[in-house]
């Protein structure tokens, strides 16, 4: 199994384009930048095929103190991103599993 780094993807992306590895670091950026910023107004991101970005509202639960397991803990709410993946992608990955 292979990670790919940010590096990787702004080199694969300026080959797949035709553009130079700073153009394709700057539309990598400004996708990165969309996301954030629609999560952070609440919205969603969906591309048809792929999947959903998505900000989800997390409530606060008890928890155990990893440090020490006799302890409880309070995790206050919070709100998470969250991917959900389109049938288009499910597809993709289940036929290359076969």
């Amino acid at each position: 199994m292979q990670k790919l780094k940010k590096t990787d993807v702004v080199e694969v992306l300026a080959s797949k384009l035709d553009v130079s590895k700073k153009a394709a670091e700057e539309m990598l950026e400004a996708f990165l930048d969309l996301i954030t910023t629609t999560l952070q107004k609440g919205d969603e991101i969906a591309l048809t095929g792929f999947g959903t970005f998505l900000a989800k509202a997390r409530k606060g639960r008890m928890g155990i103190n990893p440090k020490n397991p006799t302890e409880k803990i309070q995790i206050p709410a919070s709100i998470v991103p969250r991917f959900k993946a389109g049938k288009g992608l499910k597809d993709a990955l289940a036929t290359n599993k076969k």
